[in-house]
């Protein structure tokens, strides 16, 4: 009762919750605590602190387990191949074992016993129970055995078991954490402060969250908008290629709408906030993330049901084996060693390391390729796609314009076109002094913010700007003029250059049965010509974030598994919504992260590699899922008929995780 909303995020590891009434924040915590979970204020700083100091905590145990299990089968070894040990010496050399592999598995145990125990306490069992009841029973059994001078003692199974299990958590946690790190950069860029004008015209600085409808703020040159905002003051020049993916910026004008994300390139303007943090076009691409990410947690519900499966009928088994053989006339001690050995020879170390071994072998391969994988599942959901969408500007192009097609007007315009370019941040000035290089600037600089510079050169005034600031006929393309005064201006064409071997790398991707189409914010006549250059035949233009989150929404729906390729915060929706994502390594953070992996370099060709690469990891995984599968039918029958020893069972288990990271390391190519 009061609750109006709760929703888990199991990417981001964050619970929000709505209520209403007299319930209490308390309340929901002890709620989730009775549930065997730890809850705590969500706070975008620690939050990351907090994923980092848990996995050094695994670290810490893998290390230790491994350093144990060293030491104790350096210790097990003569008991093993010394048959003609002396009683003492064997006595010896098992307390020696036992001084090492307790305080080792209490150590190193830890991740799985307080897993365990908060399953338990929740009346639910995880995949943890066993695993600590297998530790557990043979420490036991090993203790009882030593003190009476049985003939059997397996600490050495107990800490190897660890071991290997947590070389699978480590991995796992690790890629959790990037996985985590899209939604806590987004909400840390929803943190960003502005600069708030009050009624006596004092500027303060206030946290973006704190903005109200109505607020005057002054936005800096150079400053992005944290905010919605009209213009009520001033003129400049925005970039809007995170907002809309145009890379020609535009000129403001009052009265003008701008968007979270625009970026203010010329000169200080003043802007009344719209809505608040929570309603701006910023926040729309946080709920889009949050959802894409929520959507992509089934591959973990599918997890979760497997070990409900499995776990009680690992327990149920070792259970049974430990009745019969009491029924058969055995005594409790040999009974507890046939049930300590099925619950050993069935932990899943294999199925533990099947993914995670393949993912991390073929993530090396890609990183060889330039090419970096940021989730944990992201493999098997670039192995499915049979539909790609690509963005424009930044993605298939390289995102900043370049000075093209120069007449011989132009080249010889350039030297003193280049002296006004440089006094002023335009991208296609900067572009233009790119090619021009260093060089002197022109003196009585003056910018017009919206239509470009004015200045003196040897003596002349001098213009570059727009069509209109010179009295141009536009072109209708990206463009730039330059003129002496009473000299006819002269043009700088601009083009955003298509990347190298984007035409290769769609045409393989439509000879792999992969559908391709361009889905871009910028301008109809830009985004033709770029699908034309590309070889793609389907393409929109004009797209908002929401369209195209939208847009990747109804091709999933229809059954399609869609890779998205971008690199704009426009493009951070479609991105977490896709089956799959790739971003270029020169994307903005949120959509860096909000991806499944990224790629350096200016080539499109790391998209064939990676999808060739995740179809070849898929393959691995199966067939590693499929040994694990056929060793526990194999093995559990000969463990129940009491065929094995727990060393021996432990050795299995071992051996059984060798031949799946033997399998793994098929991927690494040469």
């Amino acid at each position: 009762p009061g609750f109006r909303l709760t929703r888990l995020n199991l990417s981001s590891g964050r619970l929000r919750v709505e209520w209403a009434g007299q319930l209490k924040p308390h309340a929901i915590v002890e709620t989730v605590s009775d549930l065997g979970y730890g809850v705590t204020a969500f706070d975008p700083g620690k939050v990351d602190v907090e994923d980092a100091r848990t996995e050094r905590r695994l670290i810490t145990a893998l290390t230790i387990a491994g350093v144990g299990t060293a030491a104790v089968m350096f210790m097990s070894g003569p008991l093993w191949f010394g048959s003609d040990l002396p009683a003492d010496m064997r006595n010896i050399l098992r307390w020696l074992s036992a001084a090492v592999a307790i305080p080792v598995a209490i150590i190193s145990g830890q991740p799985f016993f307080s897993s365990a125990l908060a399953s338990i306490r929740a009346r639910r069992l995880n995949m943890d129970v066993p695993v600590s009841l297998a530790v557990i029973l043979a420490l036991a059994l090993s203790l009882y055995e030593t003190s009476v001078g049985g003939q059997h003692a397996f600490f050495d199974a107990s800490v190897m078991l660890l071991f290997f299990l947590l070389i699978g958590r480590v991995l796992d946690a690790r890629l959790r954490r990037r996985a985590y790190a899209a939604a806590n950069e987004l909400a840390s860029l929803q943190t960003a402060t502005a600069t708030r004008l009050g009624l006596n015209g004092r500027a303060e600085a206030v946290r973006a969250s704190d903005i109200r409808p109505g607020d005057i703020l002054l936005v800096a040159a150079g400053e992005r908008l944290a905010i919605d905002a009209e213009i009520i003051s001033g003129e400049s020049d925005v970039d809007l290629r995170l907002v809309t993916g145009e890379v020609e910026p535009m000129a403001t004008i009052t009265g003008q709408t701008l968007h979270a994300g625009a970026v203010n390139l010329s000169a200080p303007i003043q802007v009344r906030a719209l809505a608040a943090a929570n309603d701006s076009l910023m926040a729309d691409v946080a709920r889009l993330l949050e959802a894409g990410e929520q959507k992509k947690s089934g591959y973990r519900r599918l997890a979760d049901k497997a070990a409900e499966l499995y776990v009680p009928q690992v327990h149920a088994t070792a259970a049974l084996g430990f009745v019969g053989w009491l029924m058969f006339g055995a005594t409790a001690a040999q009974a507890a060693y046939v049930a300590v050995t099925v619950l050993i020879i069935t932990c899943p170390c294999a199925l533990a390391l099947a993914a995670p071994l393949v993912q991390v072998v073929a993530a090396g391969r890609l990183f060889r390729e330039g090419i970096f994988l940021s989730s944990g599942d992201a493999l098997e959901r670039l192995a499915a796609i049979d539909h790609v969408v690509l963005d424009k500007t930044g993605t298939l192009t390289l995102g900043d314009p370049v000075l093209s097609n120069m007449s011989e007007d132009a080249r010889r315009a350039l030297t003193h076109a280049a002296m006004l370019a440089r006094a002023s941040h335009h991208p296609f000035s900067c572009a233009l002094v790119k090619v021009a290089g260093a060089g002197p600037v022109a003196e009585v600089i003056r910018e017009i913010p919206g239509q470009g510079v004015t200045g003196t050169i040897e003596g002349r005034r001098a213009k570059i700007g727009s069509a209109s600031f010179l009295g141009a006929m536009a072109g209708g393309g990206s463009e730039l003029w330059f003129a002496f005064e009473g000299e006819a201006p002269t043009p700088f064409h601009f083009d955003d250059a298509i990347r190298p071997e984007a035409a290769e790398t769609i045409a393989k991707l439509k000879a792999m049965g992969i559908e391709v189409e361009l889905l871009s914010g910028d301008g109809a006549e830009r985004v033709a010509r770029a699908a034309e250059a590309a070889g793609i035949q389907q393409w929109t233009a004009r797209a908002t974030p929401q369209s195209k989150a939208a847009h990747v929404k109804a091709l999933e729906a229809s059954g399609q598994k869609i890779l998205m390729v971008g690199d704009g915060l426009n493009d951070a929706g479609a991105l977490a919504g896709a089956h799959a994502s790739i971003a270029p390594g020169g994307a903005v953070d949120v959509s860096r992260l909000a991806s499944d992996c990224v790629f350096s370099g200016d080539s499109l060709r790391a998209i064939a590699i990676t999808v060739i690469t995740a179809r070849a990891a898929r393959a691995r995984m199966r067939e590693n899922f499929a040994f694990a599968a056929l060793y526990n039918i194999v093995v559990v029958p000969v463990a129940l008929a009491g065929w094995v020893t727990p060393l021996i069972a432990a050795v299995a288990m071992s051996a059984s995780s060798a031949v799946v990271t033997l399998n793994a390391l098929r991927m690494a190519g040469p």
